[in-house]
């Protein structure tokens, strides 16, 4: 009964939420259009379905992905798992948990090659591009990136450094990379920023976020626990654009080769 009870309430809160998009949708249609909307039956019916997804998608996140995340932070910063102690008044390094750095990267690569978002992303970008770009070389590149970024942010957890520190340094990197990289990565790179902050990545990695800065000792939760998601944003954009930057460079390269070769013959 209790699970019954949640669904109906976030199939409510869902409609809520959703009521001013498909108002504003339907308004300018019909008001500033002035025509029907084609196939309003499969619309209507998208739009259930719309509805019935996101609040299916809301309860998995309450019933797993949020307690998942932060059982895995608790399972790994215990210190009976760090040193076999169970002592927490023992002091421990950020060397000593080199565990949470690898699950942050492991999850972090996982959820981005599985983030729907940027699998839209990457294949509307091939066929723009008309090949240059492969779907597959991006989704890596920008796991690439989310898995570092995470892992950093952890590390950052751990020690109790300033957020700011590692944003500002991370985006002076971005505009230097911005003047070097091949103009046609950088508006795709600064957008794979923003599509891996998305319905995957988002809830794990928030909820290891959180988890972790509970679970240290010495953190705040609301100070510490939070901004997790900026480092998933940021470093996508650098990895991006370098990979653009090593292709361009190692295509260069082997022009240069072919070319000196052929020079050679021509001797």
């Amino acid at each position: 009964m209790e699970l019954i009870t949640e669904v109906q309430y976030l199939f409510l809160e869902t409609m809520l939420d959703v009521l001013p998009i498909a108002a504003i949708i339907f308004g300018f249609q019909f008001l500033v259009i002035r025509k029907p909307i084609p196939n309003l039956k499969k619309v209507l019916i998208g739009l259930f379905y719309v509805l019935i997804g996101i609040t299916l998608f809301l309860l998995g996140l309450e019933q797993a992905l949020f307690p998942l995340g932060r059982q895995m932070a608790e399972q790994l910063t215990d210190p009976a798992f760090i040193h076999g102690v169970k002592s927490v008044a023992d002091e421990f390094n950020w060397q000593d948990y080199y565990w949470v750095y690898l699950f942050a990267f492991a999850i972090g690569m996982s959820t981005t090659i599985a983030e729907p978002s940027l699998i839209a992303v990457a294949i509307k970008a091939e066929e723009v591009s008309g090949g240059a770009i492969g779907i597959w070389g991006l989704r890596i590149a920008v796991a690439l990136g989310v898995a570092v970024g995470i892992a950093l942010g952890t590390y950052r957890i751990v020690t109790g450094t300033p957020l700011h520190y590692y944003i500002i340094a991370g985006y002076v990197v971005v505009i230097i990379q911005t003047f070097f990289a091949p103009k046609l990565i950088v508006p795709l790179a600064y957008d794979s920023g923003g599509v891996t902050t998305s319905t995957v990545t988002v809830p794990l990695v928030a909820a290891l976020g959180l988890g972790l800065a509970e679970t240290v000792p010495g953190r705040s939760p609301l100070i510490d626990g939070f901004g997790l998601i900026a480092f998933a944003s940021l470093f996508p954009m650098i990895s991006v654009m370098a990979y653009a930057q090593l292709s361009e460079f190692k295509a260069k390269r082997e022009k240069k080769k072919r070319k000196s070769k052929g020079e050679f013959y021509t001797e």
